[in-house]
């Protein structure tokens, strides 16, 4: 199939999907409400009518999310009209609203408002990849491979992309690269175990066996992502781990009372760093009036 390369000119999908859609003047529609005639007003179409779109990017479609859309439309119907264009056969097949297509079906709806318009297949993949990557419950590696769908199959740039989906080029290319990941770490980003925030730091390792281990060892251990990544810093940097488990220096009996004396007096957490009878003292407060009370306990050291 040849694919046609975008027009850079051409405004993004969130400036409206019609800036990709042109409007097709509509033949009349077997329906019992589908009398108006004028190619931009939504009709109803049966549902059973609808083919889905093959160019389909999601994966993963929440059942309990489709569930509570099902009870909003059997309250309220479908607010939003879903988006079709007319195939040779007479059936439709979709461009835009699945969710709201496989809703209204488990709601018992027979029709469903639709705008019908006339777009080839190529500009019918590229708008439904860039809907969707405008979604917010598309999980990060549904996204990832949407945006590479774009640079292969349209020769779309990092900047390119970005402009048409309104996210930043550095968040493209850092969604780009989760498709780095072995398949099974991608798995666990798509069934929710990890999250972008995880996958992100685990990249950094240097081979996919490893990041396999790395995926199961925060997976079992519930790490966080601050977790995850200080965890593959050690992995890393082993020579900063070993120092930093060090045990530290004793401290000193003199500094200790001295320290201890400190606590009790001001009633605040002291530090003393001492190295050969030089050092500093270290008074830590939580909130401003610790320091208020603490200033007046100094000035009255000083006064008296």
């Amino acid at each position: 199939m040849s694919i046609a390369t975008p027009d850079p000119k051409r405004r993004a999908l969130g400036k409206g999907l019609d800036s990709l859609l042109p409007r097709v003047p509509i033949r009349p529609i077997e329906s019992p409400s589908s009398s108006e005639g004028e190619g931009g007003k939504p009709r109803e179409i049966s549902v059973e009518a609808i083919d889905p779109n093959p160019f389909q990017t999601r994966t993963i479609m929440d059942e309990t999310q489709l569930a509570e859309l099902a009870a909003s439309i059997t309250a309220n119907g479908v607010v939003q009209p879903i988006l079709v264009r007319q195939q040779a056969n007479g059936r439709f097949q979709l461009i835009a609203g699945e969710r709201r297509w496989r809703a209204s079906i488990q709601a018992g709806k027979q029709t469903i408002p639709a705008l019908l318009r006339q777009v080839s297949d190529e500009q019918a993949m590229e708008i439904t990849i860039v809907e969707n990557l405008q979604r917010a419950d598309l999980n990060a590696m549904e996204q990832a491979r949407a945006f590479d769908r774009l640079g292969r199959e349209f020769h779309m740039t990092q900047e390119q992309m970005a402009i048409r989906t309104g996210k930043d080029r550095a968040s493209v290319g850092n969604f780009l690269r989760l498709l780095r990941l072995p398949k099974r770490v991608q798995q666990r980003v798509e069934e929710g175990e990890l999250s972008f925030g995880h996958a992100k730091a685990i990249l950094a390792l240097p081979d996919q066996h490893v990041m396999e281990d790395a995926a199961l060892i925060v997976v079992t251990r519930a790490l966080s992502v601050r977790q995850t990544e200080a965890w593959v810093q050690s992995k890393l940097n082993p020579e900063k781990r070993v120092k930093a488990e060090k045990p530290e220096v004793e401290e000193d009996p003199n500094v200790r009372e001295v320290r201890e004396q400190l606590q009790r007096s001001l009633g605040l957490r002291v530090t003393i760093e001492d190295k050969n009878g030089r050092g500093r003292v270290i008074i830590e407060y939580s909130k401003l009036e610790e320091f208020d009370t603490l200033l007046d306990q100094l000035s009255g050291s000083v006064r008296r």
